[in-house]
């Protein structure tokens, strides 16, 4: 093989022919992933460079790829990484390969976020008007009056001819030299009425300036001043009215997090407003969630991976501080364990994947956990096994959670429960 030309076209194909015939559900697809893996081309790129040939070093990352891929081992392990929402995500084994439902996990969080936590709100501040500023515009209305009264006036003179003057007599209004004068008579009122509606609005700045002496200026939310305010009005209305509250960042609790896809893509979409603990009993999960924290260029303030059973690690003046308690916990039910794909089953982890008899093993002691992480309000929400949604959500409802709900996948099956913690409890 590696003694022959081996075009792009021509080892798409081949490979394509020979996972077709072992049984792969999508052989185009997965060549095509192959391909790309050993080229470093994207999707698009083959089919533009098809009459290209493939080096030795290419030919040997494809043969070894595809005997891989032809025993049942998942792609993302072959290939190396993954596409998760907004980013890539390395994968290897021992790890639990991202899912599309996952991505559903991640935006009902985002959701909650946007709604609950970074965009609260803010109390409507009225801009109030002084007296003088009424005095003013009065004035500037009469400016504009006798400017178009003058205007009017010099284009009745332009009109009138010699003879118009002829016939109507030096007397009659309309004449030339009436208009010319009232023409004159308006334009020094004209005058004296800025001159007016000028020293107002000179007073009123000069008011402005010594309130400001006087006092802070009053500030809106957004830390501008707001003209026209004095102290005596803001003081009646903050007082009223209740200050808006402070954007803050959030606090996000994974627990299980493998990759860290959970936690990086929601520290990468609200970048500077959400910071993530994220946990994992499995060392290797760890590692490789530490490697896609890094390449992103994300840094450990804003995600922290511990290496854990469950929340042990988190300090206890941290319970009570989370807004979200989120996972993706072993859920797959003990007797469904068997009837997985080949390439789950005989590749993935178990620890990652089984939930006991009813799925919810794992399930049950978080739900025992989120009233002590999560402040009042905090959300609790996990990805379970769709059998099994029903049980957790009345499990939640005894718990003393409030708001629960199933959310359903992209194939409209249950997948998702979450519920809000209303009432926070501290061990003693």
């Amino acid at each position: 093989m590696a003694n022959e030309i081996w075009t792009i076209k021509r080892c798409l194909e081949w490979t394509k022919e020979y996972l077709a015939e072992r049984g792969e559900e999508h052989p185009r697809l997965s060549a095509e992933w192959l391909l790309c893996a050993a080229t470093g081309l994207a999707r698009i790129d083959l089919y533009m460079r098809m009459d290209e040939t493939l080096d030795a070093a290419q030919l040997e990352t494809m043969h070894a790829a595809v005997v891989r891929r032809a025993k049942g081992e998942p792609l993302q392990y072959i290939t190396g990484s993954t596409q998760f929402r907004m980013i890539d995500v390395a994968c290897a084994p021992g790890v639990l390969i991202p899912r599309p439902e996952t991505e559903m996990l991640v935006e009902e969080v985002l959701n909650y976020l946007d709604a609950e936590v970074l965009s609260p709100e803010a109390a409507a501040r009225q801009r109030v008007e002084l007296p003088w500023n009424d005095e003013v515009e009065q004035a500037r209305k009469a400016e504009a009056a006798l400017a178009d009264e003058r205007a009017t006036a010099e284009r009745r003179a332009a009109n009138l001819t010699a003879a118009d003057e002829t016939a109507l007599g030096s007397d009659v209004l309309g004449s030339r030299a009436y208009a010319e004068e009232l023409a004159d008579r308006e334009a020094e009122e004209a005058a004296t009425q800025a001159a007016e509606a000028e020293a107002a609005e000179a007073a009123a700045q000069a008011a402005d300036a010594e309130a400001e002496e006087a006092a802070e200026p009053e500030l809106d939310e957004y830390g501008i001043a707001i003209e026209g305010v004095d102290q005596e009005t803001a003081s009646a209305q903050d007082a009223a009215a209740p200050a808006p509250a402070e954007p803050r960042t959030a606090r996000v609790l994974e627990v299980g997090c493998g990759t860290g896809c959970i936690s990086l893509s929601l520290a990468w979409e609200r970048r500077g407003h959400v910071t993530c603990t994220a946990t994992d009993i499995e060392p290797r999960a760890i590692d490789l969630a530490t490697k896609n924290r890094d390449a992103l260029g994300l840094t450990s303030d804003e995600v922290a991976f511990s290496l854990t059973n469950l929340v042990s690690s988190i300090p206890r003046e941290e319970w009570g501080t989370f807004d979200v308690l989120v996972s993706n916990p072993p859920y797959i039910p003990t007797d469904v364990m068997r009837s997985l794909p080949h390439e789950v089953k005989d590749f993935e982890p178990d620890l990652a994947l089984e939930g006991g008899a009813d799925g919810l093993d794992i399930f049950r002691r978080l739900l025992n956990a989120a009233p002590y992480m999560l402040r009042a309000g905090g959300l609790f929400a996990c990805e379970l096994y769709e059998g099994a949604l029903d049980a957790a959500a009345e499990l939640c409802r005894q718990a003393g959670l409030s708001d629960v709900r199933i959310v359903r996948d992209l194939t409209d099956r249950p997948r998702i429960v979450r519920a809000i913690v209303t009432e926070p409890k501290q061990r003693q």
